[in-house]
């Protein structure tokens, strides 16, 4: 029997429905999307019909979506192209001090070129507070970078409000929405974004694929040099084969989020309701209300994470803290929202998705309450 997958913040497997239309692309249509023949043609038609499904979900305009490698590369290309497009502007950075690493480390790595980053705290939910936001604003910022959701706890942060400041402000706004695409709704215009990070393989599609969604109007610096592709901000031949199946996604997402959500809120809280009956001193962290529908991160106090995860081993999940050589060493997301150590050290992220059943969830409920009451 295969470990029961409760890991799906960490990746997802790519659907069928995505990888059958992959497959021609694999197979058949082999060409340069940069060639005027047919065989060019059939992909650049095919590049362009994804580069449609991706706005759709996000409503925007096609022509404000630009394919990455990933989210990673997405939030690279946004921190950066702002930073060094707009330096004459000034040089402040907001950001929070919860964010993934890929926007933490290119702020610090910005640094080294006089750009100064201011890195908020939040609260015990591991939300930051909006009024934080606009109290940090000097006359030198010009980015704002806060992630939508969390990807450790879940928590949605209040985007909107904050896009609300930043319009004010004059001041360009970036979301990293790796983790909350296609589990609740993303609309960049509600949301008051100039920029927003997309990866495929949080949402069922290919690793190695992703989009930056860039506000018409919004310059950034170039990415990559060569050929003009990508609306002359990311050279290099299109990866057709993953573009395409990023496109299928979103246009799946887009159809079944409702039905989604409701599914994966059903599974993360019967896990839930399952382990806090059995083991009322577990604690649970991230807002309770304003989170992600299939997150759930509990602290099971003095126990060992990496323990507790050598132990079940028929159940795939994520630690919040490693445990080695006599150290602990716990995340950023739990040090920021002050966990206590004894709980901190025990953390689990579980994370459920489209083919988790209720028949799943109690099999590895089971084998968790099992394995903490032993330990």
């Amino acid at each position: 029997m295969k470990p029961i997958y409760l890991d799906y913040n960490a990746t997802t497997p790519i659907s069928k429905e995505v990888a059958d239309a992959m497959r021609p692309f694999l197979d058949e249509y082999f060409g340069n999307p940069s060639s005027s023949h047919i065989y060019g043609l059939k992909t650049k038609m095919a590049v362009e019909n994804a580069r449609e499904q991706v706005a759709k979900l996000i409503n925007c305009e096609p022509t404000e979506i630009i394919f990455t490698s990933g989210g990673t590369e997405a939030n690279n290309f946004a921190i950066r192209g702002i930073a060094f497009a707009h330096q004459n502007r000034g040089n402040h950075i907001i950001t929070s001090s919860i964010e993934h690493p890929a926007v933490i480390q290119v702020c610090k790595y910005l640094e080294k070129f006089g750009f100064e980053t201011t890195y908020l705290p939040v609260d015990k939910f591991g939300m930051v507070n909006h009024q934080d936001v606009e109290a940090a604003i000097r006359n030198e910022t010009i980015l704002i970078t806060i992630m939508h959701a969390n990807n450790e706890v879940g928590t949605i942060q209040p985007i909107a409000k904050i896009g609300e400041i930043a319009q004010k402000h004059n001041i360009f706004f970036h979301t990293d929405a790796a983790q909350s695409l296609g589990k609740i709704n993303v609309d960049v215009k509600e949301l008051g974004v100039d920029l927003l990070s997309i990866a495929g393989h949080k949402l069922y599609a290919p690793k190695g694929i992703g989009a930056l969604y860039i506000r018409k109007g919004i310059k950034l610096e170039k990415l990559i040099f060569g050929a003009n592709q990508e609306n002359n901000l990311r050279a290099g031949t299109e990866n057709v084969l993953e573009i395409v199946g990023l496109g299928k996604t979103c246009e799946i997402a887009q159809q079944n989020l409702k039905k989604n959500a409701i599914h994966y809120q059903k599974t993360r809280d019967y896990l839930y309701s399952l382990l806090k009956e059995a083991l009322p001193q577990i604690r649970l962290n991230g807002h309770p209300e304003k989170r992600l529908p299939n997150t759930l991160n509990l602290s099971f106090p003095d126990i060992k994470a990496n323990e507790l995860l050598a132990c079940i081993k028929d159940v795939a999940a994520s630690a919040g803290a490693a445990c080695h050589s006599g150290n602990i060493d716990i995340s950023l997301v739990l040090e920021a929202m002050n966990i206590p150590l004894n709980f901190a050290m025990g953390t689990i992220r579980f994370s459920t998705g489209r083919y988790t059943t209720m028949s799943e969830v109690e099999i590895a409920a089971n084998e968790i309450i099992d394995t903490v009451k032993y330990l």
